[in-house]
């Protein structure tokens, strides 16, 4: 992937920094990070037009300017064109307030927050301790999968239940968000996985889409009927920015948590007497949730487009370069926290981390994900004894979303 054009000095970076996202990364990204944050926090990377952003200052800057366009979309579309356009994925992804900068973004950003309030994620509470102690209690005496018991299951059943989704879809939802993940961060591009993705969505667009005439005909409870009554001076949500947000919330809602719930056991077990600090605590609060994603990074890393020329790190890159920004390295910053290798459950700037990332789009479920993850590993750490039993955990292939598929454990 060199160029002619390329200053020999640079080469070493850029192989450093293609590491990185590639099938080294799955198992363990963190030393990959590091050698290429060898080159400096901020790598310029001419070959692709590209800038790689390792350090916490550097990252957090870029993520609050306004010149910094979210723009993934373009790389999944690219991606989707070389393999085989995948029209029906890209139809439902393209509404996602993900995708959108400026007043759009504004606007369909404001019309889900009026329904996604902190009154309805707090109320999420007791029905994510009771699922948790029920799946727990289920489970003890002997071993079980916990990715495939709590750390899937827990959060796809609280986040349909705040849609108002039926419990008998949730394995249907499982499927249908794992082909969302794969297609915003899976490295098996196979034409077999693309038709399956592009499948998958035309299901959940015919699901949703029937779903919502349906509620707003007949409004109720939930959040999915709550979007589809929100309205501003622009109007309500169309049926397709309806379906796209139900959808990224869906996503969103469970991908990020069930990483950190599977991850953030894997580490607290492996690391000396993380397990026994947790476990003596009276109770779990923010702190200890941020420290945990922080350390786990469910999103390893993200991108903008810069849509006007932007300073960085003392350098100027132009309208039109592509900002790698490697949320997980930032998250391991030594410049911002203190050694950062080590789970520190009283770090006192562990909310500091980018986990959910900055600026205009911080992750709107930010206060639900905090509320599980105290929830779950407050109820875990009533389980002092508990053990994982294998040495290499199986890791999803998803550099993005980044996470275990299985791991045996014992209460």
């Amino acid at each position: 992937m060199t160029s002619p054009e390329v200053q020999p000095e640079l080469r070493p970076a850029l192989a450093d920094v293609q590491a990185v996202y590639s099938r080294a990364a799955l198992r363990d990204p963190y030393p990959l990070y590091e050698r290429a944050r060898s080159h400096g926090e901020v790598v310029p990377i001419p070959e692709w037009n590209a800038v790689a952003i390792f350090g916490h200052e550097e990252v957090s800057a870029v993520l609050r300017s306004p010149a910094a366009l979210s723009g993934q979309l373009m790389a999944v579309e690219a991606n989707a064109a070389a393999q085989g356009q995948v029209s029906e994925a890209m139809q439902l992804l393209r509404p996602m307030m993900l995708f959108h900068n400026g007043p759009s973004h504004a606007r369909l950003r404001g019309l889900v927050s009026a329904a996604f309030t902190p009154r309805v994620v707090a109320e999420q509470e007791e029905l994510v301790r009771g699922l948790v102690r029920e799946i727990l209690a289920a489970h003890q005496g002997a071993p079980f999968d916990l990715v495939d018991k709590l750390a899937v299951p827990l959060p796809v059943a609280v986040i349909a239940g705040m849609l108002g989704l039926s419990k008998d879809d949730e394995q249907q939802f499982r499927i249908w968000t794992q082909s969302v993940a794969e297609l915003l961060g899976g490295i098996d591009t196979t034409p077999e996985l693309l038709a399956r993705i592009e499948a998958d969505a035309r299901e959940m667009r015919s699901y949703f889409r029937s779903l919502a005439d349906d509620l707003r005909a007949k409004p109720q409870p939930g959040l999915l009927s709550a979007l589809a009554a929100a309205e501003d001076e622009e109007g309500r949500l169309s049926s397709d920015e309806l379906l796209a947000n139900a959808v990224l919330l869906l996503a969103a809602g469970h991908e990020t948590t069930s990483n950190l719930i599977g991850r953030g056991v894997l580490a607290l077990l492996q690391q000396e007497g993380a397990w026994a600090e947790l476990a003596a605590l009276p109770e779990l609060t923010n702190t200890q949730a941020d420290e945990l994603l922080r350390f786990t990074s469910p999103v390893q890393l993200t991108g903008r487009v810069l849509g006007a020329p932007l300073e960085i790190a003392g350098q100027s890159y132009p309208a039109g370069t592509h900002t790698m920004l490697l949320l997980a390295a930032a998250n391991r910053d030594s410049r911002t926290f203190t050694d950062p290798d080590r789970i520190d459950l009283t770090r006192a700037n562990a909310g500091r981390h980018l986990a959910f990332a900055s600026g205009p789009h911080y992750c709107l479920g930010a206060s639900l994900a905090r509320l599980e993850t105290r929830v779950v590993f407050g109820e875990l750490a009533r389980y002092p004894q508990m053990r994982v039993l294998e040495d290499k955990p199986q890791y999803r292939p998803n550099i993005v979303l980044r996470g275990l598929s299985k791991l045996m454990v014992e209460l």
